[in-house]
């Protein structure tokens, strides 16, 4: 006679994880760095902490904090500076995105460089932005490039400068047709303040292949 009430408990409890899958949804995968980069040169990265219902958080922090990761470092930075999926904590978050920035991150070098650029959640300090700017333009960032360029035809910075900004622009490939009228205008903008020498010095190429 106990056989079936032991039957009927073993029954619901092997049904009960699957009601619970049921209810909580597939867990999201935990982000790699390349679909991070991706994020970062899209600025979708906070959208997508959001639209995966903020299941990462503890992920992201321990990947900040104690895996030390570059880019969940800026990750985590950026969602502590603007409240996404955790207590907004301006400080602290632009604390997580100098400790990306020192390990080398293009995304947190070019945006700390364009928030100081700004005034954005820090003093504006424009002279402060260009060796931000200046290191993510020489790792490739486009975003960096342009607006190094964008501040120093606004004399910001030093002239010395021009030629590598000039030289980064120059060799920029991209398929946006408004990004490459820009990179035109800022690229003719450098040539009108350099020597002839100068300019044919920053379009040579260590090799062609």
């Amino acid at each position: 006679m106990l056989l079936r009430p032991v039957l009927l408990a073993l029954t619901l409890f092997a049904a009960s994880p699957v009601f619970a899958l049921e209810t909580v949804g597939e867990a999201v995968p935990v982000y790699t760095d390349n679909a991070l980069t991706r994020m970062f040169e899209n600025n979708t990265h906070l959208q997508q902490v959001e639209a995966d219902d903020c299941q990462l958080v503890q992920d992201i922090e321990a990947r900040a904090i104690r895996v030390e990761s570059p880019s969940y470092q800026f990750l985590y930075g950026d969602m502590l500076a603007w409240g996404v999926c955790v207590t907004r904590d301006v400080e602290l978050g632009v604390y997580y995105m100098q400790l990306a920035a020192q390990q080398g991150s293009p995304a947190a070098l070019e945006q700390l460089g364009r928030y100081y650029a700004r005034g954005t959640l820090v003093q504006q300090d424009q002279e402060r932005a260009i060796p931000y700017l200046r290191e993510a333009a020489a790792m490739g960032n486009v975003n960096a490039r342009i607006q190094l360029a964008e501040l120093l035809l606004r004399d910001h910075g030093s002239p010395l400068d021009f030629e590598d900004a000039y030289r980064w622009l120059y060799h920029t490939v991209t398929g946006n047709q408004r990004t490459h009228v820009k990179i035109a205008r800022l690229r003719q903008g450098l040539e009108n303040r350099m020597p002839a020498n100068v300019i044919a010095r920053a379009k040579r190429r260590d090799a062609f292949w």
